[in-house]
């Protein structure tokens, strides 16, 4: 791995020396989805890659909600992390000025969007949202894009109801994190919940990228026993933030490194990524004023 991190880094080693004098350590922050380990054991190698190149520690925080991420950004104690549309749209509405989106995961087809999922046991019954009515809906996270904020809007045009427990579904529940929501469903503790994914690939793999495509890898669902009951429309991706407060040369390392990750260690991005990705690719603030908005809209 070293004589791999040399070869590619040959441009910025010069600059190690300097950035270790300006920053102690490097910290990044994992949105919940999976539990602790299996997030830390997904970005050990991403990680590793940071600290060769800075020459500093790398942290990884993985608290138990998405918010414990924001919050961090917010405060300056974590420095980098991929956040979902609507959890970017929460921190930047707390403060514009906190961080900056640099680059997005793209699809295989090129695409950075992806989409909300609603699914079911494949023995339930549960076809549809149709079928949903006065059942348990769960959903992951409430700042989560796919696990709330787009269901959130979406499904009540689609049923005519209100997401309101008792309105059109029986109850509506808050499980967590989307690992936590496919293994309700996958053991019959809700009738149905949100995940997220590409929307590419074949369902029996979990789709080429997301929560089901993790799950399914990690033996922890058979894509067999489950069923497509809502799709959402296209969601864009979310972004990989930098606190903006850090050093340019520091930005502009760890930026190239997660930007060359997917040719320079396509397994690596592989675990990153939570599935196949076509690699990393720039992105700015405009991409994401539609669901700015949308959030905004939904808080007050």
């Amino acid at each position: 791995m070293k004589k791999l991190i040399a070869a590619a880094l040959a441009t910025t080693a010069l600059a190690a020396p300097a950035m270790a004098q300006e920053i102690e350590e490097f910290r990044i922050g994992i949105l919940g989805g999976e539990n602790a380990q299996d997030r830390l054991a997904s970005n050990q190698c991403f990680a590793d890659y940071v600290s060769e190149a800075l020459d500093v520690p790398v942290r990884m925080f993985t608290p138990a909600d998405y918010n414990g991420v924001i919050q961090g950004l917010l405060g300056g104690s974590i420095d980098l992390a991929w956040l979902g549309a609507s959890s970017y749209a929460a921190t930047y509405l707390a403060d514009p000025e906190a961080v900056e989106p640099v680059l997005v995961k793209t699809n295989l087809d090129g695409s950075y969007g992806y989409h909300s999922i609603g699914f079911a046991r494949a023995d339930s019954g549960i076809e549809s949202l149709e079928d949903m009515e006065g059942k348990v809906f769960g959903f992951g996270d409430p700042n989560s894009t796919s696990g709330y904020l787009i269901p959130s809007v979406e499904i009540p045009a689609a049923t005519g109801g209100s997401m309101e427990p008792g309105d059109y579904f029986g109850d509506v529940v808050f499980t967590g994190g989307h690992e936590q929501t496919i293994v309700s469903v996958a053991n019959g503790d809700i009738d149905a919940g949100v995940t997220w994914a590409d929307g590419l690939g074949a369902w029996e793999d979990g789709y080429n990228s997301g929560a089901l495509r993790k799950a399914s890898d990690a033996g922890l669902v058979d894509m067999n026993q489950l069923v497509e009951i809502w799709k959402s429309e296209t969601i864009p991706e979310g972004p990989i933030v930098l606190r903006q407060a850090l050093p340019e040369d520091v930005k502009a390392t760890v930026t190239e490194l997660m930007n060359g990750l997917h040719e320079r260690d396509p397994d690596c991005a592989y675990s990153v990524a939570a599935g196949e990705t076509a690699g990393f690719m720039p992105i700015g603030h405009d991409a994401y004023e539609t669901i700015i908005e949308v959030r905004q809209r939904e808080m007050n």
